[in-house]
C-alpha cells in the first residue's frame, strides 16, 4: 500500500506488497523489492536499493547509492549516509561446498538493527550480525564489525569508539571541556558529559558502559 500523500518519483521500481508511509519521498531510480515496509516522512535517494522484506520507521533519510539489504531494521529517525552498505551475509559465498550455484536456502541470514535516531556515514560498511545503538554515530568509510552502544561515536576499519555523541549530533564534552574520549579513568569520578550544542547533560555509567541522559530542569524551575 502506498499511501497518496507519498511522492514517488516515474523512474524508481516498487515491486508488489510494498507499503510507503504518508509523507514520504522516494526518487530517481531507487529500487524497493517486495515486502519492504517505508514509514512516514522518510526521503529515499536517488539510486537506493532497499531489499525484500527490510524495515524502515518513521522520518528516515536514506541517501543516494545506499544499499539496504534483506534482514535489516531501521529504526525511526535514522540517517544512513551516500554510497552506505548495511550487509545481511556474516559467511558469504557464491557457490556451496560443492561447487553448485548457491541458492536461497544455503545461507543464512544475519540480521542488522539500527536503533532509533543513529547515522551511518557516507560510505561506511555496516556488517551482518550487528547493531548499532541509539543516537550513535558512524563515521564515513567506517566498517562496523560488532555492536555500536547507544550514542558512541566510531570510526575506522574495523571501526572502534573514540568518543560520545549527543541526541543533537554534536559531540559531546567531558568535565574538563574537551571532546569526551571512549573512556578514561577520571570518568568514574567526573561522569558528567555536555553538549556544547544544545545543553544536554549525559552520565557516564562504567559498569554499563554506556551513558544515561540527565533529565533537563523545566524553564522556570531551579535545577
Amino acid at each position: 500500500m502506498i499511501d497518496p500523500t507519498a511522492r514517488i518519483h516515474p523512474s524508481a521500481d516498487l515491486e508488489a506488497d510494498v507499503v510507503v508511509g504518508s509523507g514520504t519521498s522516494i526518487w530517481h531510480r531507487a529500487q524497493v523489492r517486495t515486502g519492504a515496509r517505508i514509514g512516514a516522512e522518510c526521503v529515499i535517494g536517488r539510486d537506493v536499493f532497499i531489499d525484500e522484506g527490510v524495515e524502515i520507521g518513521d522520518r528516515t533519510k536514506i541517501q543516494n547509492l545506499a544499499l539496504v539489504y534483506h534482514g535489516v531494521t531501521v529504526e525511526d529517525g535514522v540517517f544512513i549516509g551516500p554510497g552506505a552498505i548495511l550487509t545481511n551475509d556474516r559467511f558469504p559465498r557464491a557457490i556451496t561446498s560443492t561447487g553448485e550455484l548457491a541458492r536461497a536456502d544455503d545461507w543464512t541470514v544475519s540480521p542488522i538493527r539500527l536503533r532509533h535516531g543513529a547515522s551511518i556515514g557516507a560510505g561506511a560498511v555496516v556488517v551482518a550480525g550487528t547493531e548499532v545503538g541509539a543516537f550513535a554515530t558512524v563515521g564515513a568509510g567506517a566498517v562496523v564489525t560488532r555492536d555500536v552502544p547507544s550514542h558512541a561515536l566510531v570510526v575506522g576499519s574495523p571501526a572502534r569508539r573514540i568518543g560520545w555523541m549527543c541526541a543533537c549530533g554534536v559531540r559531546l564534552l567531558d568535565a574538563d571541556g574537551v571532546p569526551a574520549v571512549a573512556n578514561l579513568p577520571h570518568y568514574s569520578t567526573h561522569p558528567e558529559l555536555h553538549c556544547p550544542s544544545c545543553g544536554r547533560t549525559y552520565v557516564y555509567v562504567p559498569d554499563a558502559d554506556a551513558l544515561e541522559e540527565r533529565p533537563r530542569p523545566q524553564q522556570g524551575v531551579p535545577a
